[in-house]
């Protein structure tokens, strides 16, 4: 069983809800059951409530998603369990005690959740209450869909969305449900998972063998429709938007293109926000790729499955109104605070006001150049080498850092001469490694070659000018970092004994460290790759 952060099985679901209601003042608990309300349920008199609701392990559906201008109540079950017909009841008897002139309930495909929810609909009739029901189902998984139709899942919030600015407005039982009945049809959703999710208590949903995704599957773990190796994500993105937009499916999506669509990247629970941005960069280009109009974004999680490491892809056909809909205020606490703005079109980028250098070549330009891409191939060699260096007192990325300004200089080397001053090129260098290299390395490198730049200038590039600026470049690293500098080679081994005063490896008991750091060893690579380019060139220009 996976590890979980919780008090108990018996009470997570209820402590769970607590801490939603208390961290939120615009929510409140219907004492006695799992419901979730909005405080301020007198605004809701002469206007249409929304409840929603189902099993709990999708947080923040469905309880983050009560609040003005959304759902005024959900109800929860147990995990992945459809809440019972006595709770669901309950809320809806509270909405109509509020004043509500009627209740819609917007309702997952799920048998239980069908089941249950009919009942008390049918049981709230008896009650004199005015109820209607829409059931969600949007997947695009099965090309085929079983008797029991497709299964409701992220799309859900969308109607939440659409449905609660229209009762906000005003609007009439009847008028919610023919515009959101008409939405649903431009909807679908599809999701992968790299891994099973794992019922508190329980045993994982699912076997998934390491390497491997499932397409197609539920948000309670049910079975997918397809299993594969795992993917780029721009290739999983582009595997997942076909599929959805195939029109050989009878669950596809119907889209052409100049359409326009929200999209919705839902995290399925344990993504990383670095995975997901990628995913979402590569919806958006897959999208505007087959002619759509990406009209609005949603980047986030919005209905997870527990600690699935996952995502799903919703999309929706819009226009006009829909938008219009889609960007009215909302008070619930899990809606995000989205711009008004088209992604697509929009200039997602901006160019540095930077002053264009004209650089012309010099006698010590093919030395430099020669000495540049040796130290550039020497780094992409060394990457594993410094990448378990720096593991040992570290977060293990040394050598990619290296790598990532390794790289940089070689793409800058084809489309540029190299200056014959040296003091331009070692400019230039502290440029590309400040904007490519990252981290405290990078920041150290560009201080260095900065400071340094100034004393190699044209004329003054002989052996005494790299002297002052090899000692401009250590005393500026010394000004900003307590750090004392090795001699390169011989003291790259000695660091094996040296404590760190800064940095990650500060933090790392100095028992624990018995290896040559690995910035003192890329440093070392960097002189002995400068020393042996020197070897192999005949002397031109001044002696340096």
């Amino acid at each position: 069983m996976s590890k979980k952060l919780l008090n108990s099985v018996a009470s997570c679901v209820d402590e769970a809800l607590c801490g939603l209601v208390r961290a939120n003042g615009g929510l409140s608990l219907l004492k006695g059951h799992r419901v979730v309300l909005r405080s301020d349920l007198d605004n809701l008199k002469g206007k249409v409530a929304l409840l929603s609701g189902g099993g709990s392990g999708h947080e923040p559906a469905h309880g983050g998603y009560v609040g003005a201008g959304m759902l005024s109540a959900a109800v929860a079950g147990g995990v992945f369990a459809s809440p019972p017909p006595a709770s669901i009841l309950a809320a809806v008897m509270s909405l109509h005690n509020a004043g509500a002139s009627g209740v819609l309930l917007i309702v997952k495909n799920y048998t239980g959740d069908r089941l249950n929810f009919g009942l008390a609909a049918e049981q709230a009739r008896n009650h004199g209450v005015t109820v209607d029901m829409v059931i969600v189902a949007e997947d695009c998984a099965f090309e085929r869909p079983s008797k029991a139709g497709r299964r409701g899942l992220c799309g859900t919030i969308f109607i939440h969305k659409l449905a609660g600015a229209l009762a906000e407005e005003g609007a009439s039982l009847d008028q919610i449900v023919a515009k959101v009945t008409e939405v649903l049809k431009g909807i679908g959703t599809l999701g992968v998972s790299l891994s099973p999710c794992s019922v508190p208590g329980c045993l994982p949903s699912f076997d998934l063998p390491p390497g491997d995704m499932e397409l197609g599957l539920g948000i309670h773990g049910e079975p997918g429709i397809k299993r594969s190796k795992v993917a780029s994500a721009d290739e999983v993105v582009k595997t997942m938007i076909d599929h959805m937009t195939n029109p050989d499916s009878q669950s596809h999506l119907p889209l052409k293109s100049g359409e326009s669509v929200v999209v919705c990247v839902n995290n399925l629970g344990a993504l990383s926000c670095l995975e997901l941005a990628v995913v979402t960069r590569a919806a958006i280009i897959c999208l505007e790729k087959q002619g759509l109009v990406v009209a609005r974004v949603m980047s986030g999680s919005f209905m997870t499955s527990l600690e699935m490491a996952g995502v799903s892809l919703t999309l929706m056909q819009a226009n006009d109104e829909t938008l219009r809909l889609f960007d009215a205020k909302t008070g619930a606490p899990a809606w995000p605070n989205l711009g008004c703005v088209c992604a697509s079109g929009r200039s997602h980028t901006k160019d540095p006001s930077a002053i264009l250098q004209s650089f012309f070549s010099g006698p010590l330009s093919p030395v430099m150049r020669s000495a540049l891409e040796r130290v550039c191939s020497t780094l992409l060699e060394k990457q594993e080498e410094l990448n378990a260096l720096d593991r040992a007192a570290g977060d293990g990325d040394c050598g990619n850092t290296h790598a990532q300004a390794a790289r940089a200089i070689q793409d800058w080397l084809q489309s540029h001469v190299v200056p014959g001053c040296p003091g331009k090129l070692l400019s230039v260098l502290a440029g590309l490694v400040q904007e490519k290299m990252g981290g405290s390395s990078g920041a150290l490198y560009s201080l260095f070659l900065t400071a340094a730049s100034g004393h190699v200038t044209e004329g003054h590039g002989d052996a005494a000018g790299w002297a002052r600026a090899m000692h401009a470049g250590t005393q500026a690293m010394r000004r900003c970092v307590v750090v004392s500098l090795t001699k390169a080679t011989l003291g790259a081994e000695s660091t094996r004994d040296l404590t760190a005063r800064a940095g990650r490896a500060s933090y790392i008991a100095a028992e624990r460290v018995t290896l040559p750091d690995p910035g003192a060893v890329a440093v070392a690579a960097i002189f002995t790759a400068v020393l042996e380019s020197l070897k192999t060139k005949p002397a031109c220009g001044p002696a340096g």
